[in-house]
């Protein structure tokens, strides 16, 4: 059965979260994909240049191919190697791409109406079953022809994955540019690295940028003006921010709770750094850690009766776990001496963190349930990982010849990219929740 969607209804959030496109600065740079390593097992799919594509502003059928391909799950076919071009179902011969070993096939159209906005077809197709698994439509403004092609592969993926994709997200990162006015900048873009714009630009470091649960603020550390952090909670749509946190010494490592009341933070206002909850709203503090070791980099759990964190207080750097209701706190991380920048999967299984090991620091992911740990990156200078919000990804910062780069692996190891930028360094990346 085909769904008609209204793009104004289901991007509506989007929309809010770009306002800032009219407020913000433009950079000239994005983020390059490239994928150095994918699936033995990726799945084998069509995506068929839509009719009408190559006119358009923006290629949608090119747009969704890249996404699945960036994916590491599928196998894309080059448009190059097809035996036909269909873009409607009575068009499509499954056998052409059936002696291609193709498993599914997607056919499309997009025209321009006569109210300038535009309408957008497709379906997907099973191959081996000659069956229509889904068609679809949608009407879009041209302005938003990027979104609809990232909703595209977002419902694909989940159709064929019984995953939620992850497409239509943002990545929020701070740039460092050597000798500029303003050397920091913080940025988002869309997770294909595409639409960059700058939030913040500053002559002072920018630091732990993070995401609100409905993606409509920022929080993060910035030393502007008098050179002391102090930490911001910025609003997208409006471009206003305001200081939430500048007491003496350190105010740092800003999270929001999963319900966007509360942020935790380390703050060293009592000589010591510990984890504290700050409430938005009133302006509350409540101290949720007394150690005399450093307590830092604090992260909640899914519950929001929950936070994990590092902490010195073993000796090095390691994963705690601590109850936000009777403040007791539990070792959580064993495997070698340094674990510190924890990240949580969206269901609460699975941890994330810098591990060091033979010297070198890499992106490790914890099993809760199993108790199982495994290294998932080959690089060795890695920093900040932040996973996507359907826990298939993760992105981190490292260092590559010299210069910070961003780079995104599976949570199981088995797919790599890379995201270099085409100017300065990147570093401290945080995924965005579902828009």
């Amino acid at each position: 059965m085909m769904r008609i969607i209204n793009v104004r209804s289901t991007f509506a959030r989007v929309a809010a979260a770009m306002a800032l496109t009219m407020l913000a600065l433009s950079a000239r740079a994005e983020l390059m994909i490239q994928i150095t390593e994918g699936r033995v097992d990726a799945v084998p799919i069509a995506v068929v240049p839509f009719a009408g594509a190559a006119d358009a502003p923006e290629n949608i059928s090119d747009i969704v191919r890249a996404d699945l391909h960036r994916s590491g799950q599928f196998k894309t076919l080059e448009p190059g190697d097809m035996l036909s071009r269909p873009t409607s179902a009575d068009q499509l011969s499954f056998r052409d791409f059936r002696v291609l070993n193709q498993e599914y096939v997607v056919v499309g159209s997009m025209q321009k109406t006569d109210s300038g906005a535009y309408e957008v077809r497709y379906g997907l197709y099973d191959v081996t079953r000659e069956k229509q698994l889904m068609t679809e439509s949608y009407r879009p403004p041209e302005s938003q022809l990027r979104d609809v092609a990232h909703a595209i592969s977002d419902r694909i993926y989940e159709e064929l994955t019984g995953i939620q994709g992850a497409f239509s997200t943002k990545i929020l990162y701070v740039t460092f540019n050597r000798g500029t006015q303003n050397p920091y900048q913080l940025q988002y873009a869309d997770a294909d690295g595409a639409r960059v714009r700058t939030i913040v630009r500053s002559k002072e470091p920018i630091m732990s940028p993070s995401w609100s649960p409905d993606g409509s603020k920022i929080a993060y550390v910035s030393f502007e003006k008098d050179g002391l952090p102090k930490i911001y909670v910025h609003d997208l749509a409006s471009a206003q921010r305001r200081v939430v946190a500048q007491y003496k010494g350190i105010n740092g490592a800003p999270a929001w709770s999963p319900d966007g009341q509360r942020l935790a933070v380390t703050l060293s206002k009592g000589g010591n750094p510990d984890i504290y909850s700050l409430d938005l709203n009133s302006g509350a503090l409540e101290q949720l850690t007394d150690h005399y070791g450093i307590d830092t980099e604090p992260r909640w759990m899914p519950d929001g009766e929950h936070l994990v964190f590092t902490s010195s207080r073993s000796g090095g750097p390691q994963i705690y776990e601590l109850d936000i209701n009777d403040k007791s706190t539990r070792r959580v991380s064993f495997e070698g001496a340094y674990n510190a920048r924890p990240d949580v999967t969206p269901d609460g299984r699975y941890l994330v963190y810098v591990h060091r090991r033979n010297g070198s620091f890499h992106v490790g992911v914890q099993d809760l349930q199993r108790g199982t740990f495994d290294i998932v990156t080959k690089t060795d200078m890695d920093e900040s990982p932040s996973v996507a919000p359907n826990g298939s990804m993760i992105i981190y910062g490292t260092q590559h010849r010299g210069t910070g780069v961003l780079q995104a692996v599976s949570i199981d190891g088995r797919v790599k990219v890379e995201l270099p930028s085409k100017e300065g360094e990147v570093r401290e990346p945080a995924w965005s929740p579902f828009l």
